[in-house]
């Protein structure tokens, strides 16, 4: 990724590529990006995209556990869960079933 962007504009252009129906993690965006001690900031990137004017699928990222951890910076309290199992992804108790099938690893996806 080019060196001029951001930090965040790095995390938003990596989310954006997550597939429809898949999911990755905080931490492994960080990794992605040379910043493996930087999940918590990934997180905040997440909190602050519904600022971007491209839009962010910032859903598709969970904790390192499945959990919807950033659930509560969509509007309603169900609004993350209702996006992931648009694109059938399923949930039980705010955590992402299926997790491994699902998880998108930006290392192994990406060529950046």
């Amino acid at each position: 990724m080019h060196d001029e962007l951001s930090f965040f504009e790095k995390v938003y252009a990596v989310v954006r590529e997550i597939p429809s129906g898949r999911i990755t993690t905080y931490g492994a965006i960080a990794r992605y990006l040379a910043a493996s001690k930087s999940a918590r900031m990934v997180g905040w990137a997440m909190n602050n995209a519904h600022d971007c004017k491209e839009y962010v699928p910032a859903h598709r990222v969970v904790n390192r556990q499945g959990l919807l951890t950033g659930k509560v910076h969509f509007g309603s309290s169900d609004a993350m869960q209702m996006l992931l199992e648009k694109e059938g992804v399923r949930i039980e108790k705010d955590r992402v079933l299926d997790f491994a099938k699902l998880f998108w690893d930006p290392a192994i996806e990406l060529k950046l």
